[in-house]
C-alpha cells in the first residue's frame, strides 16, 4: 500500500451515532482482477483507480481468507490464479464460484496511518457480465471504539433483516455508476438487484445505527478436522465469531424460501375471477406437481350453489361437492374413484371428517396398508386403497371467518419426501390464502343470485301472444353492474281486446333503482286496468313518484294498442321515442311524439298522441342503454336502431336478436337494456261481433241465442255450451246492476274466444263466497271455473267483465310480409 494516503475528515460522534460510515466499493471479475474501484476505496486503501483496475484483487483487498476456505472444502475452480485469492475463488464453472455472501475483519498497515481495522463484505454476482464479486469495506474505527470491544464504546452485533434499507443504501444504489466511473447504468442496476435479492443484512451498533453485513447463514461450512481460521486471511487461529458455520440453517433457509416462492406464485395465480369453480381449479392445479402429486378440492354444496354463508360446523350429513381433481398420474386413473362433480357425505371415522369438523390440517405422513384398509372400509361401494396406500396424506381446510367452506386432499407418491410439519404449515397457508379468495367468490356468487332473483321477480313474464298482437322482449343487464337495474317493460291486457305496452327506465343503477322500478311498475299495472288515457296515467305516475321521494325519477313510454280500430295511443315521459316499422315497405321511422319530463319532476303536462297502424306493422320500444354510447350523439344510436329494425327477419325473436347484435356487437354495454317489440296483427271485422242489450231480464235468453249463432257461424260448435253458460251469468249480473243505459256484449275471435260484457255500474265485479242456502252470487264462480282467464276493469263511467275461453283448435298466427 505505497501510494500516499489522502487526508480524511476526522469522524464525528454524529457519524457513529447515525451509522453514516464511508464505504469502499470494488468489483472483481472472473479472473480475480479488479474491474471497478471507487473513490471510497482510494481513500481507505490509498490506491488510485488507475493503479487498482486490472490488478489482482488479492494484492489490494484483505479477503484472501475466502480462497483458503475454498481450498479447504476442495471445491473445483480453486487455484488457477495463485497470486489472486479472489480470482482463484471465482474462476471456473459455477460450482467454483463463491456461493454465499461472506464477511470478515482485517488489520492492515497503511504508511503514515499505522494499523487500520477494516470490516469487509463480499457479495457474489451472477449473469452474463464478467463481474463476479462486489466487495464493500469500511473503517471499523469509525464505528466508535476501534475494535468494537465493550458496550460503552460501541457494540457490533450481526443480525439479518430481509430487504432492510440501511443508512446510505439509497445513496450507494443511486451513485454506484458515479463512484465506479467505468460502470454502466445497466451493470449497476443488475448488481444492486442481486444484492437486494440476497436480502439486506444489517450490522447493529450502539443500539441505534446500522451498516451492511452478511447474516449467519452465509458462512461456508468448515471441516471439523481443521482448526478455525481467521476469515481475515492472516493465518491466525481465532475464536469462533458470532457467524458460526451452521449448514443446517442454509438448508432451512432454502426450504423456507422455496415455500414462500411457491405461496407467492400460487397467490398470483388464484383469484383471477370471482367464479367459484374457476377459483377452485386454479388453487388445485397450482399445487401439482410442485407441492403434491394429487390434489382434490371439495366445497360444501350450499356454498357452491350460492346459498349464502353456511350455518354451523359440518357433520356427517353435510354434503360436499368435489369441484376439481388434479394429479400427475396417468390420465383418467382416478376418474371412477374420485370423479369431479360428485356430491358425497364423508364418514365420521376418517381423516377427512376430522379435518372438516376441527378446521385444522390433518397429516398422515405414511398411509400403511392397515390404515388404508381402515379408511377405505368407512366408504360404502368405494375402494380408496389403490389411491391412498403407501402414500403421504395431508388434508387442509378451506376456511373463512372460522367456518369451514371446504377442504383439500393432498397426497404424495411413494418415493417422494413425505409431508412433514413444515409442509403442514405450508399447506395450511395455501388453504388460508385460497379460503380468502374463495370467500370473496362465494359472497359475489351469493349476491349475484340475490340480484338475479330480485330482478327476475320484478321483470314480467310477458305472454308472446295477446289479442291482435305478438310480443317479443329482451332484457340485458349492464356488463359492469350485474343482473340488477331500473329498466323494465310490461304488457297489460285491457278491455276491448286492447293491449297496453310500457317501457321505463329508473335513473341510476343497482338495488335502489331496482326497488324503485318495482314500485313504479306495480303502479302502472294498477292504473292500466282503470281505463285511463295514457297521458292521465303518466300524470298519476308522476304524482306518485313525487310522493315516494325526491330521488324517484324515471322515464316512461306508455302505449295502448287497439287491434279493432287499428290505432295506437302513446304518451311519453322523457323517454326515447319508439320506432314503427311499416309492413308494406319495411320502412322504419321514429315516431314524433310530444316529449314530457321524466316522472317525478312534477308539474309537467303529458300529451297523448294517436298513431294509425296497419296489420303487420311492428312497434319497437327500448331503453336508452341500447342506443346510447358514451362519447357519441344519441342520434347515431337511434339511426342504427331504425336501420337494424328494418332488416327482414324470420320471426319476432330473430328480429330482436338482429337489433341486439347490431347495436351491442361485443356485449359490453355498461347500461341495462330493455327491448319490447310488438307485431300489430290487428283483428279483422269478421272476427268481431257486438250487440247492445236492454236492461231487461229477458235479454239474458237473447244473449245466449246470439252467442250460439255466432259461434256456429265461426265453426266453433265445441265452444257453444260453455260460452252460453258464462255469457248468461255475466249478462244476468249486468242487467241486474245496470243503471240507465244498455249493456254491451262483444265476442272476439283470435287465438282464443274473448267475451266482454260492459255496463254503466262502476262498482267492480266481486267473486262472492256463496253458501248452499244462497239463491245468487255464484255467477263469477261459474265463470272462474270454466274460463281460461277472466277479469274486470272499471272506469268512471262503468265496468267491463271479460273472460277468455280456450278453443279446441287454435288458429295459427297470421303471416305478414315485413
Amino acid at each position: 500500500m505505497e501510494p500516499e494516503v489522502p487526508s480524511q475528515r476526522t469522524p464525528s460522534s454524529r457519524d457513529a451515532m447515525t451509522g453514516r460510515v464511508p464505504l469502499a466499493v470494488a468489483v472483481v471479475d472472473t479472473n480475480g482482477l479488479v474491474s471497478h474501484w471507487s473513490s471510497g476505496a482510494r481513500r481507505l486503501f490509498g490506491v488510485t483507480r488507475q493503479d487498482a483496475v486490472g490488478c489482482p484483487a488479492g494484492e489490494l483487498l484483505p479477503v484472501t481468507g475466502v480462497l483458503e476456505r475454498a481450498k479447504e472444502e476442495g471445491r473445483p475452480g480453486a487455484g488457477p490464479v495463485p497470486d489472486c485469492g479472489l480470482g482463484a475463488e471465482l474462476d471456473g464453472p459455477p460450482g467454483g464460484s463463491l456461493p454465499y455472501p461472506a464477511a470478515g475483519r482485517a488489520r492492515i498497515d497503511e504508511p503514515g496511518r499505522g494499523r487500520i481495522d477494516v470490516l469487509w463484505w463480499a457479495y457474489p454476482l451472477v449473469g452474463p457480465g464478467s463481474e463476479r464479486l462486489l466487495v464493500l469495506a469500511a473503517d471499523a474505527g469509525r464505528l466508535g471504539g476501534g475494535k468494537g470491544e465493550g458496550r460503552d464504546t460501541g457494540t457490533v452485533a450481526p443480525a439479518f433483516a430481509l430487504h432492510t434499507e440501511f443508512p446510505g443504501y439509497q445513496e450507494l444504489a443511486g451513485r454506484l455508476p458515479e463512484i465506479l466511473p467505468s460502470m454502466s447504468v445497466g451493470e449497476a442496476t443488475r448488481i444492486v438487484a442481486q444484492v437486494l435479492e440476497l436480502g439486506y443484512p444489517v450490522l447493529e451498533f450502539s443500539h441505534r445505527s446500522q451498516v451492511p453485513v452478511t447474516p449467519d447463514w452465509g458462512v461456508p461450512r468448515r471441516d471439523a478436522r481443521h482448526p478455525a481460521r481467521s476469515p481475515l486471511g492472516d493465518g491466525a487461529a481465532t475464536p469462533a465469531p458470532r457467524t458460526v458455520p451452521r449448514p443446517e440453517l442454509d438448508l432451512e433457509y432454502a426450504a423456507v424460501r422455496e415455500r414462500l416462492e411457491f405461496l407467492n406464485e400460487v397467490s398470483g395465480r388464484i383469484g383471477t375471477s370471482l367464479d367459484l369453480e374457476r377459483t377452485i381449479r386454479e388453487v388445485t392445479s397450482a399445487a401439482v406437481p410442485r407441492f403434491t402429486d394429487f390434489a382434490g378440492t371439495h366445497l360444501r354444496a350450499a356454498v357452491l350453489a350460492g346459498e349464502g354463508f353456511p350455518d354451523g360446523p359440518p357433520d356427517v350429513t353435510t354434503v360436499w361437492h368435489r369441484v376439481w381433481v388434479e394429479h400427475n398420474d396417468e390420465p383418467g386413473r382416478w376418474d371412477d374413484t374420485v370423479p369431479v362433480g360428485e356430491s358425497i357425505a364423508f364418514p365420521e371415522h376418517t381423516p377427512f371428517f376430522r379435518c372438516m369438523v376441527t378446521g385444522e390440517p390433518v397429516l398422515v405422513p405414511y398411509v400403511s396398508e392397515e390404515a388404508s384398509n381402515r379408511i377405505s372400509g368407512e366408504f360404502e361401494k368405494r375402494d380408496l386403497r389403490p389411491l391412498i396406500t403407501h402414500r403421504s396424506l395431508l388434508i387442509v381446510p378451506l376456511k373463512a371467518r372460522d367456518v369451514v367452506l371446504g377442504f383439500m386432499v393432498l397426497m404424495r407418491r411413494p418415493g417422494r419426501e413425505p409431508f412433514d410439519d413444515m409442509d403442514r404449515t405450508t399447506g395450511a397457508e395455501l388453504a388460508a390464502r385460497a379460503g380468502l379468495v374463495l370467500d370473496n367468490a362465494r359472497m359475489y356468487t351469493f349476491q349475484e343470485n340475490v340480484a338475479e332473483t330480485l330482478q327476475d321477480s320484478m321483470l314480467p313474464q310477458v305472454a308472446p301472444r295477446m289479442a291482435g298482437c305478438d310480443i317479443a322482449t329482451r332484457y340485458l343487464p349492464g356488463a359492469r353492474l350485474g343482473r340488477i337495474g331500473g329498466d323494465w317493460f310490461d304488457s297489460v291486457k285491457l278491455p276491448g281486446s286492447r293491449t297496453a305496452l310500457v317501457v321505463g327506465d329508473v335513473m341510476g343503477h343497482g338495488l335502489n333503482s331496482a326497488a324503485m322500478m318495482g314500485q313504479l311498475r306495480t303502479a302502472v299495472l294498477t292504473m292500466a286496468t282503470m281505463e285511463m288515457p295514457p297521458s292521465q296515467l303518466l300524470r298519476n305516475l308522476d304524482d306518485l313518484a313525487q310522493r315516494l321521494g325526491e330521488q324517484y325519477l324515471a322515464t316512461c313510454l306508455y302505449a295502448v294498442y287497439d287491434p279493432i280500430r287499428s290505432e295506437v295511443q302513446i304518451a311519453n315521459a322523457g323517454h326515447i321515442p319508439p320506432v314503427l316499422v311499416r309492413a308494406e315497405d319495411g320502412r322504419a321511422e321514429l315516431l314524433a311524439l310530444p316529449t314530457g319530463a321524466p316522472v317525478g319532476v312534477g308539474g309537467v303536462a303529458f300529451e297523448t298522441a294517436t298513431v294509425r297502424v296497419r296489420p303487420g306493422d311492428r312497434l319497437i320500444l327500448c331503453t336508452d342503454g341500447l342506443v346510447e354510447v358514451r362519447g357519441q350523439d344519441i342520434g347515431a344510436g337511434l339511426a342504427a336502431l331504425c336501420a337494424s329494425a328494418a332488416h327482414p327477419a324470420a320471426s319476432m325473436d330473430d328480429a330482436c336478436d338482429t337489433i341486439i347484435r347490431a347495436l351491442n356487437p361485443s356485449g359490453g354495454r355498461k347500461d341495462d337494456v330493455a327491448l319490447l317489440m310488438a307485431r300489430l296483427n290487428g283483428i279483422p271485422g269478421d272476427d268481431v261481433a257486438e250487440w247492445q242489450l236492454a236492461l231487461d231480464p229477458r235479454e239474458v235468453a237473447r244473449s245466449r241465442r246470439l252467442v250460439r249463432g255466432k259461434l256456429l257461424d265461426w265453426n266453433l260448435p265445441d265452444a257453444v255450451e260453455a260460452a252460453e253458460l258464462m255469457v248468461s251469468e255475466l249478462v244476468t249480473n249486468a242487467v241486474k246492476h245496470g243503471r240507465s243505459h244498455h249493456v254491451v256484449l262483444r265476442l272476439v275471435r283470435t287465438g282464443a274466444l274473448l267475451c266482454e260484457v260492459s255496463d254503466d255500474e262502476p262498482a267492480p265485479a266481486t267473486l262472492l263466497d256463496a253458501t248452499s242456502h244462497d239463491e245468487s252470487g255464484r255467477g263469477l264462480i261459474v265463470v272462474s271455473g270454466l274460463a281460461r282467464e277472466w277479469g274486470t276493469s272499471t272506469t268512471a263511467h262503468g265496468k267491463t267483465v271479460w273472460f277468455e275461453q280456450a278453443l279446441g283448435k287454435i288458429p295459427g298466427p297470421r303471416s305478414h310480409t315485413w
